[in-house]
């Protein structure tokens, strides 16, 4: 698969690149960023795997979310995948929260939406299979995170795919869609209305279900203007309900802005990084 790079730049002693690539997922071209770290000569990283809320694309969490430092510091990539397929003939809706900048990392089966929106196959394997044919990373010491969509996103694959997805971390997740208006608006217009099939997009039904074989690390803040949309107490009582071991940390008076990422990235990157390196560590 050809592989378009579109810039790198030294940072944090590693190379922040963004590249470009066409997708046999969504049939379009996709942009997508990486950070690698310093390596020595045949080493592999960990990486992790940052999912992007509303409205952002590759762009946002690469300069917002201050992961390179920590990242560097760790010796473990980050990518930074778009949120949606983008371009000439894809379709899109006026609101913010639908269409492109809004995939929420589901595979649409309605029209309009059902030709490129394919996010889930995206995002799960073919993203994955051509950043670790590309980059010096270790396939089999993935972790993924997530804000706000992105969290949803990163909690639904993660509890899905286990086995891929060996550590997972949210940051102001919506946590309950199939109950919020983020979330019935849009699994309504990508997947139809059987809410059946909306259940396994939805963190709160999937931790009720099977919840996840490692500890979860989730940040909220108190004072976030979403909280009625995230529906955080959803997903809280149900990990309590499944003794799911973790950390739910309500962060008192933090929004949901990107100063709050930036504030517990740094905890996040190092979750991953002890989880990710065990993984390395045991299958050497």
């Amino acid at each position: 698969m050809s592989l378009e790079t579109l810039s790198e730049n030294r940072s944090f002693g590693g190379v922040q690149g963004v590249y470009r690539h066409r997708s046999r997922a969504t049939g379009t071209d996709m942009t997508f960023a990486v950070f690698m770290p310093d390596l020595a000569a045949g080493e592999r990283a960990p990486v992790l795997w940052y999912l992007s809320g509303l409205t952002c694309t590759h762009e946002n969490a690469m300069t917002k979310a201050a992961a390179q430092h920590w990242c560097s510091e760790a010796g473990m990539a980050i990518v930074f995948p778009d949120t949606s397929p983008r371009g000439e003939g894809v379709a899109d809706d006026k609101a913010y929260d639908l269409g492109q900048g809004a995939g929420f990392y589901v595979n649409a089966t309605r029209d309009p939406w059902a030709p490129h929106f394919r996010m889930w196959d995206y995002v799960v394997d073919e993203l994955p299979d051509l950043v670790t044919g590309a980059f010096a990373v270790a396939p089999d010491a993935m972790g993924i995170t997530g804000h706000s969509m992105g969290g949803h996103g990163a909690l639904t694959i993660a509890m899905t795919h286990p086995d891929r997805f060996r550590s997972v971390s949210a940051f102001a997740p919506i946590a309950n869609p199939t109950e919020s208006d983020w979330g019935q608006k849009q699994l309504g217009a990508y997947l139809g209305d059987d809410r059946a099939a909306w259940r396994a997009h939805d963190a709160t039904i999937l931790m009720t279900e099977r919840g996840y074989p490692d500890e979860i690390l989730i940040d909220q803040g108190s004072a976030d203007q979403f909280l009625d949309k995230l529906r955080p107490e959803s997903l809280a009582q149900a990990m309590m309900a499944r003794r799911q071991p973790g950390q739910f940390r309500m962060q008192p008076g933090y929004d949901h802005s990107y100063f709050f990422v930036q504030t517990f990235m740094g905890d996040h990157v190092m979750w991953h990084a002890e989880r990710l390196f065990r993984c390395l560590a045991g299958s050497s």
